[in-house]
């Protein structure tokens, strides 16, 4: 997932939506091929998507929606480049707006006051922990409300090779299952014994400089709006154990020496795919194209995948999450129609998803089938998800800088520090001072803390 590309995007959203923007705009988008036999006079509801990776998915459940319930439903691709005031604009032309649309959980708190979302299944029938994990209801909850329907994720995971697992337990005397780390203190003990055969290069490689990957050595201990990521009281970036997780994650830096400045999540995934890797931290398209090259015979590899691991036995890990999510269009003239369809499409219809799309559903029950899932879902439950606080919008940038610098080896204190006095600064309008300095700790006392 490219993350930078994301953030500048909800960067420039924030920058137009200080005020309701109502002129005229022009917007890239192309209407699904409808089947002829629809006709006009059936009650039509129009989706906007920007993922064309999902187009031929809604389109083919548009079609069975209509075919059983004489609705006509239009899938629209639209560009993603200000999506939100595309859809805004719209609506407030009246003109081939949409009823319903996908988007990103962090652009709901946007969506939802400029009214292009509406609270959605206020009883909770469909809404609810039976039917999705926590952090897909906390994503599309805002202030008590929910607000879209959770289609599908992005998350990130721990993926292992199997097959070198395997041999490695062989030789160690041990079974393979033992060898599957819950902590990076594993990992790095695993490393230290390992007889590596001359296809690994390395036993842990990932992407240091996209904050997505790395989020969740501190994302347990740091809160940026709360569970939802909608309340500006409850923000805490600087604490012991963020520091902790966060001196922990520089001190790797010596054991695996990868440099932020040319690290590349396409080149670490290629690594893992050409057999140079034994762990990598991956989102949940590698499984598509683990799926991919092991059908062309470039992969001859048995795979696992496991949630993210612990730092330690005392800091737990956390790590960051996007979901996409059906909003109604408080703008819209069919949004009971547009309810029914949302509900259709991230009900029973999402079985469908993985197969025709490669993307994760939300709900529950979709996903227990897909090969390699388990440790994406897994972590995908107790995942942060991307807050939705506009006055925060800079964090994720600042951050992404600040981790950098600390994998750099500057004082982890220090860059927390002045991370957490920026927000705050940002947040509540005047300058803000952390009263209390937290020393960095030496690797012995984390070692210590965690033995006790």
């Amino acid at each position: 997932m490219n993350l930078k590309k994301r953030l500048t995007g909800v960067l420039c959203i924030l920058a137009m939506l200080g005020a309701v923007i109502f002129g005229a705009m022009q917007t890239d988008r192309i209407e699904d091929v409808i089947p002829e036999n629809v006709l006009p006079a059936r009650p039509t509801i129009r989706l906007w998507y920007t993922d064309e990776a999902i187009g031929e998915y809604l389109s083919s459940v548009a079609f069975a929606y209509q075919e059983a319930n004489d609705v006509r439903v239009l899938p629209v691709l639209t560009s993603g480049l200000e999506y939100l005031e595309a859809v805004n604009d719209a609506s407030v032309e009246g003109q081939d707006f949409p009823d319903l649309f996908v988007v990103s959980n962090d652009s709901l708190e946007k969506a939802y006051l400029a009214g292009l979302a509406q609270e959605v299944d206020p009883e909770g029938s469909l809404l609810n922990p039976g039917n999705f994990p926590q952090a897909a209801l906390d994503a599309v909850t805002y202030q008590g409300k929910k607000t879209a329907f959770p289609l599908y994720y992005e998350t990130s995971a721990l993926v292992y090779n199997q097959t070198y697992l395997a041999q490695a337990a062989a030789e160690m005397e041990t079974d393979a299952k033992s060898l599957v780390p819950r902590t990076i203190e594993d990992i790095l003990s695993f490393a230290d014994s390992y007889n590596a055969p001359e296809t690994v290069e390395a036993v842990f490689k990932w992407d240091v400089s996209d904050i997505f990957y790395n989020y969740f050595f501190a994302g347990n201990y740091i809160s940026v709006g709360g569970p939802c990521g909608d309340e500006e009281t409850q923000i805490d970036i600087y604490n012991e154990e963020a520091v902790i997780g966060l001196k922990a994650y520089q001190d790797l830096n010596q054991f695996f020496s990868i440099d932020a400045e040319t690290s590349s999540y396409e080149a670490v995934v290629q690594d893992f795919l050409d057999g140079k890797l034994i762990f990598t931290v991956a989102t949940t398209d590698i499984l598509g194209r683990i799926a991919e090259a092991a059908a062309a015979g470039a992969f001859p590899y048995e795979y696992g995948t496991v949630p993210l691991p612990d730092v330690n036995g005392q800091v737990k890990a956390k790590g960051l999450s996007v979901t996409y999510a059906l909003a109604v269009n408080g703008y819209g003239a069919q949004k009971e129609l547009a309810v029914d369809f949302a509900r259709f499409l991230v009900g029973q219809e999402s079985q469908k998803m993985y197969e025709r799309t490669g993307k994760l559903p939300a709900r529950k029950q979709a996903v227990t089938d897909v090969p390699g899932a388990d440790g994406f879902v897994e972590e995908y439950a107790d995942s942060m998800p991307m807050p939705k606080l506009m006055s925060t919008a800079n964090f994720w940038v600042w951050m992404e800088v600040a981790y950098t610098k600390i994998w750099q080896g500057e004082n982890v204190s220090d860059i927390l520090k002045s991370l957490s006095e920026q927000i705050m600064t940002q947040v509540t309008g005047s300058e803000f001072v952390e009263e209390t300095y937290i020393e960095v700790p030496t690797v012995e006392e984390i070692q210590t803390e965690a033995m006790d």
